[in-house]
């Protein structure tokens, strides 16, 4: 298994920013538990597998 980085953010606008470094991977949310929740959906989406 690879090991995948993300940086979190804290939005202008609201909520948190996970960007991937070295992987094309991006998403967002309102909460920080949210957060978490949505960068495992976005690592399976973008690998399309269950390998995570």
């Amino acid at each position: 298994m690879e090991e995948i980085i993300f940086m979190v953010e804290e939005s202008a606008e609201g909520g948190f920013l996970a960007k991937a470094l070295g992987v094309s991977i991006f998403t967002e949310a309102d909460t920080y538990d949210e957060l978490r929740d949505a960068v495992k959906d976005a690592v399976k989406c973008h690998f399309d597998d269950e390998r995570f």
